[in-house]
């Protein structure tokens, strides 16, 4: 909590420039809010004002986090999707964040990250199948993918 409390007007200020700087969910905002001292019925009110004046959009926030996983980072929709959970995002955000994902472009991600890793162990078949699966399952990808993938690598 801070040492001294900010008036709604100044949160207001202070949260327009947070939510202006990057994308944030409402939860992140929410919290925020608390952190400036204000009450839950002034954080309504100044949520409920973000998103009237589009600095608050929580299917635009999931959609380029998701986007922004799977590019940067390659994740799976697995991942992801825990990620937007533990942001709180709704279900049909999630839903509409997991359509910016390109079938095409996961599939040739997951095989690519698979060949990698693979091509990085030694030892036996088994071995190699079971290192490359726990790994891409931790990057968030599908297990029936997964083993069509490992399955066909040589």
């Amino acid at each position: 909590m801070p040492t001294k409390r900010l008036t709604p007007q100044q949160a207001s200020i202070k949260i327009k420039a947070y939510c202006a700087y990057q994308e944030r969910c409402h939860h992140e905002v929410r919290q925020k809010l608390y952190g400036y001292g204000l009450y839950s019925q002034q954080v309504d009110q100044l949520i409920a004002d973000l998103i009237e004046q589009n600095y608050l959009n929580e299917e635009r926030f999931a959609r380029l986090f998701a986007g922004g996983k799977f590019r940067m980072k390659s994740w799976g929709r697995i991942k992801i999707t825990q990620e937007l959970k533990l942001r709180k995002v709704s279900a049909y955000n999630i839903r509409m964040a997991m359509k910016e994902i390109e079938p095409e472009a996961y599939h040739e991600t997951l095989q690519k990250l698979a060949e990698k890793k693979w091509a990085e162990l030694k030892g036996k078949r088994i071995e190699k199948t079971a290192k490359t699966t726990r790994y891409l399952m931790q990057k968030g990808f599908e297990l029936p993918l997964i083993q069509d993938i490992v399955g066909a690598l040589p």
